[in-house]
């Protein structure tokens, strides 16, 4: 599967604090939005569907607490990492953040080597976790460590782009995923490739399991429906 560039959103009121992290992940390939206020960083959540959000706690119109219990009772965000920006000692927020949902923390005075280094590690859970986890619905079972898909126990052959579309779109099921969000996802910058590309494989997909388990709604993109 293609590499995909990694989309972190780092919301603070303080535009110092703003430049140094984005000009150090950037410097590591990660792709950098920022907001100025809790508002702002809802707004740009929605917007670009980040991978990871950095949040500030004490912010302008709504703090990093609101945000975060905001974003975690949406559907699109309840499996976005979300980090906070906390004073060593605000014991308390560490308390709020963690019950409204909150990964982890990353505190102040920030050290770009070490924020980085969050990040990296971040990252690198999720993709752990994700690379070994089985996705199973119903009488489908996806096994992404075996590279192989289980319909009525019975192993379905899927070809590798087959396979992988099918493990994204079944990650989140009932979410709708743009065309261009599975493009970049599965195809990435391997080669040039159209809309037609994706109602193929999906066809193919439909095909060798016997259901119409992927949804296509016409003018966004598909979802995963068993």
């Amino acid at each position: 599967m293609a590499q995909e560039v990694k989309k972190v959103l780092i919301a603070d009121d303080e535009p110092d604090i703003l430049e140094i992290i984005s000009y150090n992940l950037q410097l590591h390939g990660y792709k950098v939005t920022t907001a100025k206020d809790g508002e702002q960083a809802i707004k740009m959540a929605y917007e670009i569907h980040p991978d990871l959000i950095i949040l500030d706690i004490m912010m302008p119109k709504k703090n990093g607490i609101e945000v975060c219990k905001y974003l975690r009772a949406q559907t699109d965000f309840q499996d976005t990492i979300i980090v906070f920006l906390t004073a060593l000692n605000d014991e308390l927020s560490h308390v709020k953040g963690l019950e409204f949902g909150a990964d982890d923390f990353i505190t102040k005075p920030i050290s770009p080597k070490v924020m980085v280094s969050k990040v990296d590690s971040f990252f690198r859970r999720i993709n752990k976790q994700e690379s070994s986890k089985a996705i199973e619905l119903g009488e489908l079972r996806i096994e992404p460590e075996e590279y192989v898909v289980y319909f009525k126990e019975q192993p379905i052959n899927l070809a590798k782009k087959e396979f992988e579309l099918l493990s994204y779109l079944a990650s989140k099921p009932g979410r709708v995923f743009l065309r261009n969000e599975i493009l970049n996802k599965i195809w990435g910058n391997e080669v040039i490739v159209g809309d037609r590309t994706i109602d193929v494989h999906i066809r193919k997909i439909r095909q060798k399991l016997g259901i119409d388990c992927i949804t296509t709604v016409k003018g966004v993109g598909y979802k995963f429906e068993l």
